[in-house]
């Protein structure tokens, strides 16, 4: 296996490090009212994805089958999800996003971004701006290799 430039390896683990602690702080501040991580990376879920059962929700949030119950039972409570037989096993639910839910998504998706321009705005220069803005293409072009 070739061995990697110093350089590009240092590199790698400073940008893991400095997007997880700015994903960190972007999600820090999208917590609205009582509302908890794990209850806003669900409703993100819905969604991206829509309606899904329980079972379905807990496997792609890696958590158990009842700690996803918790969670929507606590979302259901808040009227931001909505319970409905599966119409193909009514056995099974489907959870969905009420209008409540979805704007409770883009609103705080909306004040993520409103605090990102507003930092990007208020403590960079516009040619620092432009380097960032050029490096975009470039960091999804990474994100989609990984």
């Amino acid at each position: 296996m070739e061995t990697l430039p110093l350089e590009v390896t240092r590199a790698a683990g400073e940008l893991r490090a400095l997007v997880g602690r700015l994903s960190r702080r972007l999600r820090q501040t999208s917590v609205v009212g009582e509302m908890t991580l794990s209850q806003a990376s669900v409703l993100s879920l819905l969604e991206r994805e829509g309606p899904a059962t329980p079972g379905i929700l807990a496997t792609r949030e890696h958590i158990s089958p009842q700690s996803m119950g918790a969670i929507l039972i606590s979302l259901e409570a808040l009227g931001l999800v909505s319970r409905m037989p599966d119409p193909t096993d009514g056995r099974s639910l489907v959870i969905s996003l009420t209008e409540a839910g979805l704007q409770a998504v883009q609103g705080a998706r909306r004040h993520r971004e409103e605090r990102l321009a507003r930092a990007l705005a208020d403590n960079f220069t516009a040619e620092e701006q432009q380097v960032l803005i050029a490096a975009l293409p470039l960091l999804e072009r990474l994100a989609r290799l990984l």
